[in-house]
Order: structure tokens, then sequence, then C-alpha cells
């Protein structure tokens, strides 16, 4: 057994590779500003750069002023428009006591500038880092699931390998929490990389086995505790607690106590069971549907 966890870590480490993330996050995106006045610009401004000292958010827009036409459009990752004036295709309505819902907008329609918006402006980073753990939570409980489940399709799940490349479902697991907080570093405007984050990975992979022990107190509660349900909301609630640790460490510059980890874990292991409930349903419809 533990050569083949010897084996896994060495598959996690070849495979992972921060500098395809630091890519992503560093690719400049241009946004513009279509104001009727210098007062309107400023609040723009202000909305995207808030410090009003980022010089590398501030390069990232311009001032388009109103009537912007396709062509000048265009030439922009998106536009804020101030009300009144006409949207272009491109264009989102500036409401600057909206944000959280803006961001999320955005985000949904340009997810592949999701680490370079996120790393540009404060503005995107919550919403950013939201989608990220969120989605690796999600991948984790549907990898629990396929694992158990016989005759299901591999495809099913989008994963950097196949299913059964592990010899444990812990070490995939904690594979992809290690990418999340390579992701959730770019979304930060934080240091990415093995010795960057070493601290951060070390936390990762010594919390696995944490959260397995409190997990086996929390399934013991279970009638059916050695069920799929239960091994999902393992996958999902560990996950999503060491991406929300994470998040708030480059936020605030210090992640979860070891009490806050297990309160928010009992939290997160209860909605894990209803999320891996409808995840269980999708795949065995599909399975059916085969």
């Amino acid at each position: 057994m533990q050569l083949n966890v010897l084996k896994d870590l060495k598959r996690i480490y070849s495979g992972l590779n921060p500098d395809e993330i630091r890519g992503l996050a560093s690719r400049n995106v241009q946004v513009g500003l279509v104001a009727s006045s210098d007062e309107m610009y400023r609040r723009m401004e202000t909305f995207l750069a808030p410090s009003g000292s980022d010089l590398h958010a501030l390069r990232a827009i311009s001032n388009v002023g109103p009537g912007v036409t396709g062509d000048v459009a265009g030439r922009y990752d998106f536009l804020l428009c101030e009300p009144g004036v006409p949207v272009p295709r491109n264009g989102y309505l500036f409401e600057s006591g909206d944000s959280d819902s803006l961001a999320k907008l955005i985000l949904n329609e340009h997810s592949k500038l999701e680490l370079a918006l996120a790393r540009t402006f404060p503005l995107f980073r919550a919403a950013a880092s939201s989608r990220i753990i969120h989605h690796f939570s999600q991948e984790n409980a549907l990898f629990a699931l396929v694992t158990a489940l016989p005759n299901v399709v591999p495809s099913v799940i989008d994963v950097p390998w196949a299913v059964g490349e592990f010899a444990t479902d812990t070490a995939f697991l904690t594979m992809n929490q290690i990418r999340m907080s390579f992701l959730i570093a770019a979304a930060s405007d934080s240091a990415i990389g093995y010795r960057e984050q070493k601290a951060e990975i070390a936390s990762i992979v010594s919390g696995a086995f944490g959260f397995r022990a409190i997990a086996r107190e929390l399934v013991g509660k279970i009638p059916f505790g050695g069920g799929l349900i239960p091994k999902a909301a393992i996958g999902w609630a560990g996950t999503f607690v060491a991406g929300q640790s994470l998040e708030r460490l480059y936020r605030l510059g210090y992640g979860f106590t070891r009490a806050e980890r297990r309160t928010a874990y009992e939290d997160a292991f209860e909605n894990g069971k209803q999320i891996a409930g409808m995840l269980l349903e999708g795949l065995t419809r599909q399975r059916k549907a085969v």
C-alpha cells in the first residue's frame, strides 16, 4: 500500500502543471468604460480598481466614451456602460450597487477569462473563487460515485485522468484539491506553484486524513453508513472546506482554525449528501440510457 501511495504522489506532481495556470492568469484583459462624464468614468474606474493605486488594473481600463461603434467595442473583452447609453453586444449595464450579480454574470459569459479577470480586478475574486470551489467539490463527489458504481462510462466525469489510474480515492481527491489551490491562488493574485504554496499543499495532504477521521464519525451516524451517498458527501465536504479555508487565507492572510474546520466540515457534509443524491440520480439515469 505504501508503494501505491508513493506512485500516486509521483503522478500528482508530474501531472499538475502550475505554469499552465500562471499562463491563464497572466493573460492581459481590456475593459472599456462607456461614460458620458469624467465623474461617471471615475465611479466606474473605482468600481473595478477600488484602491486607486493598482497600476495593473488601471492599465486594463480604457475610457471609450458614449456612442461606441461595433468595431471599437470589439477591441475590448467587454464594456461597462453607463445607464441610459446604448449597450453593445459585449457590454454590461453599470450598476454599482449590484456588484456581486454583475461579477457572476460576466464570469459566466467569459469563463475562459475567469483567472485573468480575478487576478486583475478585485471585483471578480470572490465570485471566481466560489466557482472554482464548487466545481472541484462537485467533481470530487462525482468521482467518488463513479468509482463505486459498476458499468459507468468514465467519460461521464471530466477529470485529468481516467477513473482507475489511482490506487486510492484519497490520492485522486487530494490531487484535485491541489489543483484547486493553484487556481484559487491565481484568482487571488497570489503566488502559484508547489514551492510557492508548500504550506497550503502540506495542509491539504495532512487535512485529507483529518477529514477522513471526522467523516468516519459522521458516516457512522447514518443507517446506510457504507453507501454511495456518504462516500460522495465526504468528497464534496473535504474539498469544499479546503477551498473555503484557502480563499480566506489569500483574502485575509489566515485560514480556518481546527475548530472552524470541523464545524465547516459537518455543515458541508450535510449539504454534500443532498448534492450527492442529485448526482447519483443523474448517473443512474445515464447508466439506464446506455
